[in-house]
């Protein structure tokens, strides 16, 4: 391993400890304009590092990326995605993993579970 490889791995995780807080603050905003860029660079730099053979700057940089990518969607103005919480994204997304192993067409997955008609 060479020793820039842990100085850049070391570098990511504090950006890491040091945006902790703002996702954790219901109270943050941060506009897009500073979250998309940040978590594209996060990307980018992982992968330009995963090339070079750096894998701790890679991996370091690539929880960068995504630590920006949930300040843009928890924690921004405009939502990256329209999401409520951490805990209703993480509910809505068991569910919908629930529906796919379940066998069942694509079609059933937009039913009501109230199969009544109403009538």
């Amino acid at each position: 391993m060479m020793w820039q490889d842990l100085v850049f791995m070391i570098g990511s995780s504090l950006s890491i400890v040091f945006l902790a807080p703002t996702l954790r603050d219901t109270s943050a905003n941060v506009p897009l304009g500073t979250s998309l860029p940040s978590m594209a660079i996060g990307f980018v730099y992982a992968a330009t590092f995963f090339t070079l053979g750096m894998t701790f700057s890679a991996a370091g940089a690539l929880a960068a990326g995504s630590m920006w990518t949930l300040i843009a969607t928890f924690r921004s103005p405009k939502r990256l995605f329209p999401v409520d919480s951490p805990a209703l994204f993480v509910r809505n997304l068991r569910r919908v993993i629930s529906r796919r192993r379940a066998d069942r067409p694509v079609t059933d997955w937009y039913v009501s579970g109230d199969r009544s008609t109403g009538r």
